[in-house]
């Protein structure tokens, strides 16, 4: 019996050690931009897992995005670190950052469309359950996320911190769920 149960152990700790974060870099297009997401799973989960969408910050889809995704990863979700700006497009200084983030400040549908995107790479993953979907985001991402929660594409959602404060429901369209 104890032989038995050692191999047991064995086991279970070889299929634990064999399991790991895996990631794959997505092209996806938003009308006629390409984009380009980052999706990172842990193979040793079974079957289907809640989906993260996660939105960077006003800088771009970088290193920091991308290791988020994987940290949601290690915790047993399938996260799609997306893309707002374009592939490759990045900013390096905070005026590029501004000029990049104010095109969704001041188009809303247009950064909602963009998010949606995203979002629906994730929904298309054979490892994701769309039952159970959620996005967050940082600064500008938050305010993504935010954007994206009000104009219902989203049941569930986190912003840290929003970049502007959230305006209060007025009636238009559908009142946005609570964080």
């Amino acid at each position: 019996m104890k032989f038995l149960l050692s191999i047991l152990v064995l086991l279970l700790i070889t299929n634990a050690a064999e399991a790991k974060v895996r990631t794959k870099t997505i092209e996806y297009r938003h009308g006629n931009t390409l984009l380009q997401g980052y999706l990172a799973w842990d193979d040793g989960v079974k079957g289907k897992r809640p989906g993260v969408l996660v939105v960077h910050e006003w800088w771009g889809h970088n290193a920091y995005v991308r290791h988020r995704a994987e940290q949601l990863a290690k915790l047993g979700y399938i996260a799609f670190a997306l893309d707002m700006y374009g592939k490759g497009v990045l900013a390096t200084t905070p005026e590029e950052a501004g000029k990049l983030a104010v095109q969704f400040k001041n188009d809303r549908p247009l950064g909602r469309a963009r998010a949606q995107a995203g979002l629906d790479v994730l929904l298309q993953q054979k490892l994701t359950d769309p039952a159970r979907v959620a996005a967050i985001g940082y600064c500008f991402g938050g305010t993504t996320v935010l954007e994206m929660a009000r104009g219902g594409e989203l049941p569930r959602w986190v912003g840290h911190p929003p970049s502007r404060p959230a305006r209060r429901h007025q009636g238009e369209g559908p009142r946005p769920p609570r964080g």
